[in-house]
């Protein structure tokens, strides 16, 4: 895309080079916002209104403040807006107001579309994005709904429609932002509360496109090959997780020992959903076993479906790289997949997200390593695993940390929320050359 400068000059600026000036914008605008008077209580400093506001637009959930009592209302619906474009995409949100200003797309701007919401195919960017908006706000309408219904038991409508309202964009963006000190700990036992976020952060997470084929063709077999690996996926992750941290945390009397079967159902459920990259917790984060904690690392590094409202390597990813390494083992000639063939660069794709990802997190645990000595070991590395993933769940150490490990942290969520393949064509783009080299053999293994 270029941008005129001069007369004369154009300035040229890649996909990924839009996308992450605009996260930066709204970053600016949000910070600036959350530092006015009107949106807090006196006691948010400016380093803690850019921390909250590149947690917020990277939809992350990590706060070195506590929202609910720091920032007024005004502020909180700032974040709520930083929030929503997050969720969405500032991409989304561009070429949606460009689509309504012109009737047709030239050639740059629907390449521009294409790769900011990784759609393959250019004739479906049009629909894809009505979809994405139009699903957000349905979705976010029923669970403010009923959120505010569960919630009248306890406050006035106004209140109650307000923490609905917040809660459901924070659940469905896949924020984890929570006006409540103790996240949702407090209504462990409230089912309709804990089911109604987890459903709204899950659909959240599966992928607007695959949400898109569902709803146009209603049956398993004429889904598409990748809506199919999606959903089967999720599925089997979330109840494999499910019963691991169920089995994991039943004899721990800080987290399930001390609940009734009901509960103890509910809270591993909403567990083993959330670090796909919500945020939220019903439970002590820090008083998990060492067993569930890898188990939720684990997770978040997954993350949701691709063009969701997730973070992490994502599903697809995953599964490519467990198929592709199953099917070496088995000596097979090509990667299949429900009677269909896997193209070798969407392999090569998946390895290079996965490497990049994991370089990310080994940079980033490093250098809080060096800064923060006297902290534990296991909390720095889940710590550095959620702000990568942008997932947000925290041990406890987020406000213990210094200034310049938030902003280790900041430009950890900030990378996640590119996405590690955006942001590798970000730093090296890359180039096709004509020159032909012979083949060589390299041991490995």
């Amino acid at each position: 895309m270029k941008i005129t400068a001069h007369k004369n000059r154009t300035i040229n600026l890649s996909p990924p080079s839009i996308i992450a000036l605009g996260f930066l914008a709204l970053i600016l605008v949000g910070s600036i916002l959350l530092i006015l008077p009107v949106s807090h209580h006196g006691d948010v400093t400016w380093f803690q209104a850019v921390f909250t506001a590149t947690s917020a637009v990277t939809i992350t959930g990590l706060s070195v403040v506590n929202v609910g009592e720091a920032y007024t209302v005004f502020g909180k619906i700032v974040i709520m807006i930083l929030l929503q474009c997050g969720g969405l995409g500032f991409m989304t949100f561009a070429i949606l107001a460009a689509m309504s200003l012109a009737p047709k797309m030239g050639l740059r701007q629907q390449v521009m579309a294409q790769e900011s919401i990784g759609q393959t195919s250019l004739k479906k960017i049009s629909t894809t994005i009505k979809g994405v908006f139009l699903y957000s706000l349905f979705f976010e309408a029923i669970g403010t709904v009923i959120l505010t219904i569960a919630w009248l038991q306890d406050y006035n409508f106004a209140q109650a429609f307000f923490y609905a309202s917040f809660y459901s964009i924070s659940a469905f963006n896949n924020g984890g932002f929570s006006l409540f000190p103790n996240s949702l700990m407090s209504f462990a036992d409230q089912y309709l509360i804990t089911f109604t976020i987890s459903m709204l952060y899950i659909i959240g997470g599966i992928g607007f496109l695959v949400l898109m084929d569902v709803r146009q063709h209603k049956r398993w077999r004429k889904l598409s090959t990748n809506s199919k690996l999606i959903l089967s996926t999720i599925a089997a992750l979330n109840l494999s997780a499910f019963i691991l941290i169920w089995i994991l945390e039943a004899s721990n009397p800080q987290t399930l020992a001390l609940m009734s079967v009901g509960d103890q159902a509910v809270n591993a459920w909403f567990h083993a959903t959330v670090p796909r990259s919500s945020g939220f917790n019903s439970l002590p984060m820090d008083q998990l076993t060492n067993a569930s904690t890898l188990v939720t690392m684990f997770l978040m590094f997954i993350g949701g479906g691709s063009l969701s409202t997730a973070g992490g390597i994502k599903v697809g990813t995953f599964i490519i790289v467990v198929i592709s390494v199953i099917s070496f083992l088995r000596r097979e000639d090509e990667i299949r997949l429900f009677k269909h063939s896997i193209p070798e660069k969407t392999t090569f794709k998946a390895l290079a997200v996965v490497c990049i990802t994991a370089l990310l997190i080994a940079t980033g645990f490093m250098s809080l390593l060096i800064l923060e000595p006297d902290q534990d070991f296991l909390d720095l590395l889940f710590e550095t695993v959620s702000a990568a993933c942008t997932v947000g769940l925290s041990r406890g150490v987020t406000s213990e940390l210094q200034p310049a490990s938030l902003l280790i942290l900041m430009l950890l969520m900030f990378a996640g929320r590119l996405g590690p393949l955006t942001l590798a064509y970000f730093i090296a783009t890359p180039k096709k050359s004509r020159l032909k080299h012979p083949p060589s053999e390299i041991q490995v293994g």
